[in-house]
């Protein structure tokens, strides 16, 4: 595959191929620990802020579905963060969710849609198609730099 739209599915693949990597291997305990405090940060509620992030975008913004975002708790996910088995399980399933609906939408779509405007948020911003995934690739890719500092403090895994 090729063209613009292609290009900005590699990077969003990489990144998010990237986050399964920070993640992988560590306990709930590890997956929730808050490694800079007093930050909320956490690779647990990074992979649900995450998740939050695809459905805000592809599903309220680009598909312009009016409904309640996930996830909200005040801090864009990252709050309330349990270290179980059962909370890790249900923000992988949640991101692998959002992942599947965005990618579903991304089959659907063309090079020819990216200047297309969309507005969200009951109207009072408006994006094209293009900046809407220059910035997905931009959110993963900072959240990525986060999710390696995390796992260093954590077990000392470090680099990609």
């Amino acid at each position: 595959m090729t063209g613009e739209l292609a290009n900005y599915r590699d990077y969003l693949g990489h990144y998010r191929a990237t986050l399964e990597r920070k993640c992988d291997g560590l306990s709930p305990a590890q997956l929730a620990t808050r490694s800079v405090p007093p930050s909320s940060l956490s690779l647990l509620g990074m992979v649900r802020h995450l998740a939050r992030v695809e459905h805000f975008w592809f599903q309220c913004a680009l598909v312009e579905v009016d409904q309640d975002r996930i996830y909200d708790d005040g801090d864009a996910g990252f709050a309330e963060v349990e270290p179980t088995e059962e909370a890790v399980a249900a923000a992988w399933a949640s991101w692998r969710e959002q992942v599947a609906i965005a990618d579903a939408w991304l089959d659907a779509t063309g090079d020819d849609d990216l200047g297309r405007v969309v507005t969200f948020r009951q109207g009072t911003d408006s994006a094209s198609v293009r900046d809407i995934l220059v910035h997905m690739v931009e959110e993963y890719a900072r959240h990525c730099g986060h999710a390696d500092l995390l796992r260093e403090c954590i077990d000392g895994v470090t680099g990609e």
